[in-house]
């Protein structure tokens, strides 16, 4: 180990001390429940994330786990969009808070506008088997979170990951659900912002997209417009446009997208 690193972690050694708390390295920690463990982690080359997760992870199921508190209130993330033999389309669902029944009336973004659709089933892997990967799979009438999920239900075809999901516990919520995963689409994309001249963008998810759009601002080339979802007519329609202002840019980049 270098001199300069040994001398940065004393001194926030000293700093955390200075605040009444006394401090190790998380791998040289003589008394966890005595000493703050302290994980060095990198910008540049994320070194060190690993062990933060780790350590978050051990602390949670150890000395914190009865300061857990759970919640009621629905919180679920769609993760991936999955067409499954003898099943259909599944969506993977992170479960955060709350819980989820089998029959339940979900609310989801799609690209054709928020998706209204029932829980036909809710399935979940073998334990130590991982959700993405493929195996048996069992059903159950309700699942608590935090943990993954697999659901599938009429309709997903379509669907967005990346976003949350909402449920109805009422028929008369449907209609305000819906406007308020249309606003966090809405908000989601209006808050990249685009260029008057550039390539137009899609990919199937909100994460591949942002991701696209990140490569795309390091590497220098402009975009003007985004969708997610599948290229269709009206797309090819929008990029011809760009013909008219710099014909260079009459281009989409389409990523895990159908062509339709």
């Amino acid at each position: 180990m270098g001199y300069n690193y040994l001398y940065s972690i004393n001194l926030y050694i000293l700093f955390v001390f200075v605040e009444g708390l006394n401090a190790a390295l998380f791998y040289d920690n003589p008394d966890p429940r005595s000493y703050v463990s302290l994980v060095p982690t990198s910008a540049v080359t994320g070194e060190g994330m690993g062990n933060l997760l780790a350590m978050i992870v051990q602390a949670c199921e150890g000395p914190l786990h009865k300061r857990l508190v759970f919640s009621h209130q629905l919180l679920a993330t769609v993760l991936e969009v999955k067409a499954i033999p003898g099943l259909g389309t599944t969506i993977d669902t992170i479960l955060i808070n709350g819980t989820l029944h089998e029959g339940d009336t979900i609310i989801l973004a799609g690209t054709d506008g928020p998706i209204v659709t029932q829980i036909r089933s809710l399935l979940m892997p073998q334990p130590m088997k991982e959700l993405r990967v493929k195996n048996a799979y069992m059903e159950h009438k309700e699942v608590v979170g935090a943990q993954g999920v697999k659901i599938a239900a009429k309709e997903l075809e379509k669907a967005i990951a990346g976003l949350n999901l909402l449920v109805a516990q009422k028929p008369d919520e449907v209609d305000v659900l819906k406007e308020e995963v249309a606003r966090e689409l809405k908000s989601a994309l209006s808050s990249i912002k685009l260029s008057e001249r550039g390539v137009y963008v899609q990919a199937s998810t909100l994460g591949s997209l942002e991701a696209l759009l990140e490569f795309l601002r390091t590497s220098k080339i402009p975009y003007s417009a985004i969708r997610i979802g599948p290229v269709v007519k009206r797309d090819v329609m929008k990029a011809s446009a760009m013909l008219e202002h710099d014909s260079q840019y009459a281009t989409i980049l389409a990523f895990d997208v159908k062509v339709m």
